[in-house]
């Protein structure tokens, strides 16, 4: 048996037979405590206890695993900088002006401008008659 075998048979194999085994032997008795939304250790509110999020959270959020993966990519070369070859330093060079590129056209569109946060929120009104 050669190691991709085990990788790739055996692994998912053992994967399955211990959640067939988890679901079948664990106990299964819900109640009302546990299949309700927790709410820092209160009761949940009644009603919409969700609230709407501005678009720009998402945008960022998006922004942030755009430059986090290129600091995934980042670390393999500076790594191995002393073994690539004046080939591989180019390509990482055109990825980083790429990269910059984009950062930088983000900045002009205002993408990640957060000026607009320090608005209060209409989301959230306290009404004094209940």
């Amino acid at each position: 048996m050669s190691n991709l075998f085990c990788l790739f048979i055996l692994v998912p194999i053992l994967a399955v037979i211990l959640l067939a085994l988890n679901v079948l032997l664990s106990p299964h008795n819900p109640s009302e405590a546990k299949v309700s939304a927790y709410e820092c250790g209160f009761s949940a509110i009644v009603g919409q206890t969700r609230s709407t999020f501005q678009i720009q959270f998402y945008l960022v959020a998006m922004l942030f695993l755009i430059f986090d993966l290129e600091i995934l990519l980042l670390f393999p070369i500076a790594v191995t900088l002393y073994q690539v070859s004046t080939f591989g330093f180019s390509i990482a060079i055109i990825f980083f002006i790429v990269l910059t590129i984009g950062f930088v056209l983000e900045i002009g569109s205002g993408a990640i401008s957060l000026s607009n946060f320090d608005q209060p929120s209409n989301t959230f009104k306290y009404n004094k008659e209940n």
